[in-house]
């Protein structure tokens, strides 16, 4: 699964639209639905905001590893 698939389905598994990602990302709507139709890259540090949001790896958002880890939080 790709990570267009993967933002997809974790925006739709936490009851979000487009327009609230798109707003906390400070992107246009249009944009956000390009990222999950994978027609635009999604920068590094969108995809960071993501991770942490969603509490799950870069690993998992990339498609790389299907376990769904979370999100790594400094303990210091």
């Amino acid at each position: 699964m790709k990570y267009a698939e993967r933002i997809r389905a974790l925006r739709e598994d936490h009851d979000k639209t487009q327009s609230e990602i798109a707003a906390l990302l400070n992107i246009g709507q249009r944009t956000y639905c390009d990222y999950e139709l994978g027609k635009t890259r999604i920068p590094v540090d969108s995809l960071i905001t993501l991770a942490k949001l969603y509490n799950v790896s870069m690993d998992y958002i990339c498609g790389i590893s299907d376990v769904c880890c979370p999100f790594p939080r400094n303990t210091q």
